[in-house]
């Protein structure tokens, strides 16, 4: 029998609450753990110089996984909520909120109930890096986040952009086109990683996840269904993960293509309006 939807979802959530104790470990740095501990903010360059002063406003973060970035825009002075479907990443990020002393809310759930959830009358949704690609349904997504907003709130989106998935580099580096820019709901592509992205050694047991690729346009036009303006969208030649193995770490932490190799478009921002 094939896998339904509800198995790509038991499988990804069980991955997920393995990454959690992983990440919040963060053996190797990459969540930058030690740093949100000692006051520091974790937000990329990209999303800091793009999400614009959240002071007082509230803010829905959803897919907040163990809320690194919840908290630090909680330190920038936002009165965050975050919610996530996994119990043991809500979990860590309600630790992380104490050892920090920082007043965030967490929520366990799915992004599809954010409204029951959540409830209304948000100023901002924050939604980033790593979020629409573990999703089959992009209408119900941007509709959840319209109806938490209040009126004229804002989204902020920023992820991988589109277009990386669909190459995989080869034995020697070079990237090949390998699949589709965009995938079918009901037959997500299948993965099987023993480890997680952040470069831990820790092994997974739970290795199978499910995956869907979005094209811009889906994306987009999602938002744009579910009564959202586009102020602006925009193509960065970075990312703070490594999807290929030659790209190359700079000083901000964000990860580049090597000089010399031919030029893509890493990650996609967009900020929207709700109307109305």
């Amino acid at each position: 029998m094939s896998p339904t939807a509800t198995d790509y979802f038991a499988a990804n959530l069980a991955n997920w609450n393995e990454r959690a104790h992983i990440h919040v470990r963060d053996e190797t740095g990459f969540y930058g753990i030690d740093t949100l501990l000692s006051g520091g903010n974790l937000l990329t360059p990209i999303e800091a110089s793009e999400v614009g002063n959240v002071a007082g406003l509230r803010l829905a973060h959803l897919q907040c996984h163990i809320g690194t970035d919840s908290l630090s825009l909680a330190r920038l002075g936002a009165d965050v909520t975050g919610l996530d479907f996994s119990p043991a990443a809500i979990a860590h990020a309600r630790q992380l909120a104490q050892r920090c002393g920082l007043p965030a809310r967490f929520v366990e759930g799915t992004v599809y109930a954010a409204p029951q959830l959540l409830g209304t009358g948000f100023d901002r949704v924050f939604t980033t890096w790593g979020t629409v690609c573990w999703l089959d349904d992009l209408g119900a997504w941007a509709r959840a986040a319209a109806a938490i907003l209040a009126p004229g709130g804002k989204l902020y989106f920023a992820d991988t952009h589109p277009q990386v998935f669909q190459f995989e580099a080869d034995a020697t580096g070079r990237l090949q086109l390998q699949w589709d820019f965009r995938t079918d709901p009901a037959t997500p592509l299948a993965w099987d990683e023993s480890t997680s992205y952040d470069g831990s050694r820790a092994r997974l047991h739970s290795t199978r996840t499910y995956e869907w690729v979005h094209s811009v346009a889906g994306i987009l036009n999602a938002l744009i269904g579910a009564g959202f303006t586009i102020d602006f969208v925009r193509e960065h030649e970075a990312l703070p993960w490594r999807p290929y193995p030659d790209m190359v770490q700079g000083a901000d932490r964000l990860f580049r293509l090597p000089a010399g190799h031919v030029r893509l478009p890493l990650a996609l921002s967009i900020g929207a309006t709700r109307i109305g």
